[in-house]
């Protein structure tokens, strides 16, 4: 048996679009068994109801990429899930089902994939490394394509700041909104964007929590994206109120992430009732960053 956790994930922080991304301590378990035929899928917790217990299942979907660029071909394969984080939420779902499932194909098939091949398997599943980066390496990660290979370093987060995380009671696809986005944008809201990444960057690295408000500022996705997501600026302004250092869409939503360093609790509460007062049901969660990306616990 191979067990894998894989943390959930939060991309872009505001102005990070598709080149920021940090680990949260919400997980995904996935395990392997070799059996004497056949696949088996079983599933528990979130998405339980819905995702699919065949080869079409996307954890399969990426062992697979590893068995046929290897020549394994096991017998018979049961593969157990149990998922705590939301499906089609902008947590990072998808991210870690990949991630989960090539890790997983790695150990049992022996292929001693690199993290670096794990990376550029799962992100030509993803087509993107929003959140697939952050799920196999943890911490805050800053990536860029180069020449078809992803780039990238990895910073840890401050001591005490968390991710408070209203999750609504509906998914949102990551296509659906991605075809929200325009095709091209000024060069001022450009500007804007790269100063306030930049800006995020050396704020969290040097623990300079004071200046999140604007570093987590955007103009190049959030604001095309909110009319998907009823009463979306009204819970950014509410968890600002409430003491969140900054606020901005969980990567392609509707999931709304405000990192904190106090009153945790208040803000959780207040984003889940501002989000009932827009007539939708939200659930909150406090979440730590993770250090640690997707890691196998058990072999046996």
């Amino acid at each position: 048996m191979i067990r894998v956790q894989v943390p959930a994930t939060t991309a872009n922080l505001g102005p990070g679009f598709d080149c920021l991304g940090m680990a949260l301590e919400l997980y995904n378990i996935v395990e392997f068994y070799k059996i004497t035929r056949g696949l088996v899928v079983e599933i528990e917790g979130e998405g339980a109801a819905d995702l699919p217990r065949n080869e079409n299942n996307l954890v399969y979907q990426a062992a697979k990429r590893v068995f046929d660029r290897t020549g394994y071909a096991p017998a018979g394969l049961r593969i157990r899930l149990v998922n705590g984080i939301p499906v089609g939420r902008g947590l990072g779902s998808s991210a870690s089902a990949v991630i989960g499932g090539i890790i997983a194909a790695n150990r049992l098939s022996g292929a001693n994939l690199s993290k670096r091949e794990m990376l550029a398997l799962a992100c030509s599943m993803e087509g993107h490394p929003d959140n697939i980066a952050p799920a196999l390496l943890g911490g805050l990660v800053i990536y860029a394509s180069v020449e078809a290979e992803i780039t990238w370093t990895k910073i840890d987060l401050p001591a005490g700041l968390n991710a408070v995380v209203a999750v609504p009671d509906f998914a949102m696809s990551t296509r659906d909104s991605r075809e929200a986005l325009p095709h091209m944008v000024t060069m001022r809201d450009a500007v804007f964007n790269i100063g306030r990444a930049a800006l995020l960057v050396a704020a969290l690295q040097k623990g300079d929590l004071s200046v999140l408000g604007t570093a987590m500022e955007d103009k190049l996705h959030q604001a095309f994206r909110a009319g998907l997501i009823p009463g979306f600026k009204k819970v950014v302004s509410a968890a600002r109120l409430a003491g969140a250092r900054g606020v901005a869409l969980s990567g392609a939503g509707p999931a709304i992430v405000a990192l904190a360093d106090n009153n945790q609790e208040l803000i959780a509460e207040v984003m889940k009732e501002t989000f009932r007062e827009s007539g939708v049901n939200a659930r909150s969660l406090i979440l730590a960053p993770s250090p640690v990306g997707a890691r196998a616990l058990e072999v046996i």
